[in-house]
């Protein structure tokens, strides 16, 4: 379900390894925190991403089944998770 994201985490792996070198060339700053920034912001979608699949899979799955206690168990999941996001 997630392997599009493997490619992802990939890349961004690439990138961090890009601005470790950047810091250990003495390179600008500027030039760092901007391929920080990008790779935070790559980072950032894989989580939204991730996110999104959970929502459409597991968390649809639990709100149209039969079991009320599974529903109030993800809606209180999902509540946790976007107070962990904030």
């Amino acid at each position: 379900m997630h392997e599009a994201q493997i490619v992802r985490l990939n890349r961004i792996e690439g990138q961090i390894r890009g601005i470790t070198k950047m810091i250990q060339d003495g390179r600008y700053c500027v030039d760092i925190l901007t391929q920080i920034r990008s790779a935070s912001s790559a980072l950032a979608k894989v989580q939204e991403n991730i996110f999104k699949g959970h929502l459409e899979s597991c968390v649809r799955d639990s709100l149209t089944g039969d079991d009320p206690r599974d529903r109030e168990d993800k809606i209180n999941e999902i509540l946790d998770i976007l107070s962990k996001f904030r």
